[in-house]
């Protein structure tokens, strides 16, 4: 079913890349773990937004997300973030 969710959704939405869906769920689990989870979906909409706005837009979202993923990593820690 998730499957087919998505590639419905890339039909509708006009894109037509190879999606490699581990990224955003990866960040996702990762913000609403330690960040807070209705941040998730707004932080991969967000990535998503950022990365749209590139050339190469699937390199930079993996890029984006990394830093992303880091950045909650840290957050709440003495060292960084909250």
């Amino acid at each position: 079913m998730f499957d087919e969710w998505i590639d419905e959704v890339c039909r509708l939405l006009g894109i037509d890349e190879a999606i490699d869906v581990d990224v955003p769920l990866n960040v996702a689990r990762d913000v609403a773990h330690q960040v807070e989870r209705r941040a998730a979906p707004v932080t991969t909409f967000l990535i998503g937004l950022a990365a749209g706005r590139a050339a190469d837009r699937a390199t930079t979202a993996r890029t984006l997300a990394v830093q992303v993923q880091e950045l909650a990593a840290r957050w709440g820690s003495p060292e960084g973030g909250r």
